[in-house]
């Protein structure tokens, strides 16, 4: 598998395309520590193929990129938001204090893509053995289960709702 032809990578940038899906993304991740990429997956696997993940199978494909998005992506993100703060104050270093953030953001986009990739490629030895369902059976109850396993606090985690309408109408097969 080449990075570059990644159905995974495509889907994902169709779906959180959608402003609506990126604030829903963000404030999982944020508020409760959802890896964004494991989510997205699990509503790639759904739509994609109508692959139902169970609470092992998620567990699973968390772990082989838990270290990464900690360890690089992560800590990209953590550079990244630290020089907007940089950057947004006035001064002579501005312009190469953006520059910077720019750079970092854009390795912090390959650092997603390579996660995927490398929850692709699991995916690949893995998915003829999950059941199927329908489509929009199958993205619900897998970001049901990532969810459920990624509360940190009793109070329920809001629904991904334009998540799961996009999830659904991008093409994914």
């Amino acid at each position: 598998m080449t990075i570059g032809k990644s159905r995974f990578w495509t889907f994902s940038l169709a779906v959180y395309a959608d402003p609506a899906v990126q604030q829903e993304c963000l404030e999982l991740q944020d508020d409760h520590g959802v890896d964004v990429n494991l989510l997205l997956f699990c509503a790639f696997v759904g739509a994609a193929h109508g692959a139902v993940l169970s609470e092992q199978a998620v567990n699973e494909a968390a772990n082989v990129s838990r270290a990464w998005q900690k360890d690089v992506v992560g800590a990209l993100r953590v550079a990244r938001r630290t020089l907007k703060r940089f950057a947004a104050e006035t001064g002579p270093l501005d312009t190469p204090i953006a520059a910077l953030r720019t750079r970092v953001k854009e390795l912090e986009l390959d650092g997603e893509r390579i996660e995927q990739a490398m929850l692709e490629h699991w995916a690949a030895v893995h998915i003829d053995s999950w059941p199927r369902s329908k489509r929009a059976d199958a993205v619900a109850e897998n970001i049901r289960t990532l969810l459920t396993m990624s509360a940190r606090t009793p109070e329920p985690i809001s629904w991904p709702q334009h998540l799961v309408a996009a999830a659904l109408a991008t093409p994914g097969r």
